[in-house]
């Protein structure tokens, strides 16, 4: 195993992903750096989960190569990587309650989980008020808020994939502004949307295609 105290970047080099009658995820050129927030529309169906666990080394795809700092290191690549809110995979049930979603967060990062860690985390977090309600209660803003947090919250790790966000309601310019806020502290953000969410923050001018032979930091990947 390479070890990577600060690695740069992710890269993946036309990663493909067969399912078990269709293609999951067609050949996939993508580099996601530290500092930077990526945004990408695959197509729907499972093609946001199959990127989501490739991108992280939870997934070994059928052809491709996925690099860490140029290096294929699956164990490191899932230690420093979280996925955020992915549907069936990381969301968290819609019975628990956010106590009871930070506690599970904080015990997958790492950390103490005990009802006064827990208790300190809400506060912390100006959810002391909300310990009680369901996650499906909280409102788009705050669900997604909270669980980036909770991605962030091992301190080893350095990139966060956070999938559908839009999902829930709410504005993109919203979660895009989150994932904008971790980038500005180093963490690389890849975010995973519709074409609709996708339109509104083009738009909007939140977002913009990249350029060939530019250093776009604020981009998006169209994969088909």
């Amino acid at each position: 195993m390479t070890t990577h105290d600060h690695p740069e970047a992710i890269s993946l080099r036309a990663v493909r992903v067969e399912g078990r009658r269709d293609t999951m995820l067609d050949p996939v050129p993508l580099r996601l750096e530290r500092s930077s927030r990526l945004l990408v529309v695959p197509e729907p169906g499972h093609g946001h989960t199959a990127l989501a666990l490739v991108a992280t080394g939870r997934m070994v795809p059928d052809e491709g190569d996925v690099l860490l700092d140029g290096r294929p290191d699956a164990e490191t690549l899932r230690k420093v990587s979280a996925v955020v809110d992915a549907p069936t995979i990381t969301e968290p049930d819609d019975a628990l309650t956010v106590a009871g979603t930070v506690a599970e967060g904080l015990a997958l990062a790492g950390r103490p989980s005990s009802r006064r860690a827990v208790n300190h985390w809400l506060t912390e977090h100006d959810l002391a008020e909300r310990r009680s309600l369901r996650v499906d209660q909280l409102d788009p803003v705050t669900r997604v808020q909270t669980l980036l947090a909770l991605g962030a919250a091992d301190p080893a790790v350095r990139y966060l994939v956070l999938t559908l966000p839009d999902r829930h309601g709410g504005n993109p310019k919203d979660w895009w502004r989150m994932a904008g806020g971790y980038a500005e502290s180093g963490y690389g953000v890849l975010v995973q949307c519709t074409p609709a969410s996708a339109h509104v923050l083009e738009a909007g001018r939140h977002i913009e295609r990249p350029v060939e032979g530019t250093d776009n930091h604020d981009a998006m990947e169209v994969l088909r």
